[in-house]
């Protein structure tokens, strides 16, 4: 048994710093690569692209990712775990086998590819035999917006990965896979844990949590003196260095900028952490105030004392729907009296549209440089500001009204308040609104399932 398994982030979501998988292969000794690509979101944006293509749905960038440490994988053994399958994780896993050959690798590169948490197909089916899918923050039965489901998935757990891994695979490529059990899995794999074996697990868990959205807790999108956060341009991500105990430290590659300390590690631990006691995952419940964290080097914590519990038995379900259109415009009011004429404009505009007998679900209007971020939290400066930007949105289920508001906004140029600028981009675009529903399903109706091809 290895006395020490590093697992390195190499992408917190499918958009991230391409960079950044091969920096960590080149940068210093690593024995797993994960990547993380999905957010709920996602899901709906691959399976929009896979009714267009069947061949896709996944996410793309992956592809380069493996290209770029390919080398890393053939020649000394890194593995690659990845949830970058999206809604069509065999495709994604054909075309790695198809890219290996064409970079002289074929037959050297065995991918595990784990299915079964795609629900889309067994909807009507589920909801025949009794389960609701209900909405778990409004309580609302799926049968209110089946018909405008685009896709919706299970999210599962390390089990699948620790089996394509115990079947030998360099590469595993899953579909909506916990974020947590992307480095989970190749600790339970190496170290043998038992699947009862709470607190160990709990460990696992917390390991993937905290690196799971990549620099985040190397110094990047850090609050905490983040002004001294030293050579983001050459940020170095962060490696899990994780112990057979359940203990673990991370660090990052020397040499690379950002920072791994307490206060950078404590504020990802709180990111979508919900109840503290309680991180509800697939494989176990951790309890996040057992956790201790202590610097022992520079750029290196400890991280240490962790509990957990036995899981529940349910499955969180990502479902996404289609859910009307929206626009949103943009224009730049200069000074003097420039809020007195984003807001003036904003006046008009609403008038306009009311005049039209236009309606819709909710019309938005924000003042940038003033109310956007902190929205009435703000109040109003007294400084005359030398610009504002007002951002001006509507969102309904007529297309054709939405599609009117973008026609309103433009003529504000010429006959609005004046000193307007920042229009060039020309009419807003009309875009279809996904939304986001989240259910619960019992676990024995979510049956994965391990192909291993090379």
């Amino acid at each position: 048994m290895k006395q020490v398994v590093r697992v390195a982030a190499g992408q917190g979501f499918w958009g991230d710093w391409l960079e950044a998988p091969r920096r960590q292969v080149e940068g210093g000794p690593v024995d797993y690569l994960m990547l993380d690509y999905l957010a709920e979101v996602t899901m709906s944006i691959l399976q929009k692209q896979k009714e267009r293509d069947p061949k896709m749905g996944y996410a793309r960038d992956f592809i380069g990712a493996i290209e770029s440490v390919l080398p890393a994988i053939v020649e000394r053994g890194v593995r690659v775990i990845a949830n970058a399958g999206g809604v069509n994780p065999v495709s994604c896993a054909q075309a790695v086998k198809e890219l290996a050959a064409a970079r002289g690798a074929a037959g050297k590169v065995k991918i595990g590819v784990v299915t079964g948490d795609d629900l889309l197909p067994r909807l009507d089916d589920l909801i025949a035999r009794g389960h609701a899918l209900a909405n778990m923050d409004t309580g609302e039965p799926l049968t209110t917006v089946r018909d405008r489901v685009l896709s919706a998935n299970a999210y599962i757990g390390s089990t699948p990965i620790v089996e394509a891994l115990s079947r030998g695979a360099q590469v595993v490529v899953t579909g909506r896979s916990t974020d947590t059990a992307l480095t989970m899995a190749p600790l339970r794999f190496e170290f043998g844990w038992a699947p009862d074996d709470w607190n160990k697990l709990a460990a696992g868990i917390v390991a993937g949590h905290i690196i799971e959205c990549g620099a985040q807790c190397s110094g990047g999108n850090c609050l905490i003196d983040w002004r001294d956060v030293p050579d983001l341009a050459n940020v170095g991500y962060p490696i899990v260095n994780a112990h057979p105990d359940g203990t673990f430290e991370i660090s990052k590659h020397p040499g690379t900028g950002g920072r791994i300390s307490v206060p950078t590690v404590t504020e990802q631990l709180v990111y979508e952490m919900g109840d503290p006691h309680a991180y509800i995952t697939p494989d176990v419940v951790a309890d996040f105030t057992t956790i201790r964290l202590e610097s022992v080097g520079p750029d290196r914590v400890r991280v240490f004392g962790i509990g957990g519990g036995a899981p529940t038995d349910k499955l969180k379900v990502s479902i996404a729907y289609r859910a009307g259109f929206k626009a949103v415009g943009t224009l730049v009011y200069s000074w003097p009296d420039a809020l007195e004429k984003a807001q003036a404009a904003d006046r008009v505009l609403r008038e306009r549209l009311d005049r039209l007998g236009l309606r819709f679900d909710k019309i938005m209007t924000e003042f940038v440089g003033v109310s956007a971020t902190h929205g009435p939290l703000a109040g109003q400066p007294n400084a005359d500001l030398p610009e504002v930007q007002l951002r001006f949105g509507v969102r309904g289920e007529s297309r054709a009204a939405v599609e009117r508001f973008t026609r309103e906004l433009a003529p504000l140029v010429l006959n609005g308040p004046p000193s307007v600028t920042g229009f060039a981009g020309g009419r807003p675009k009309v875009e279809e609104i996904v939304a986001y529903w989240p259910a619960l399903i019992d676990k024995t109706e979510v049956q994965t399932a391990v192909e291993v091809i090379a």
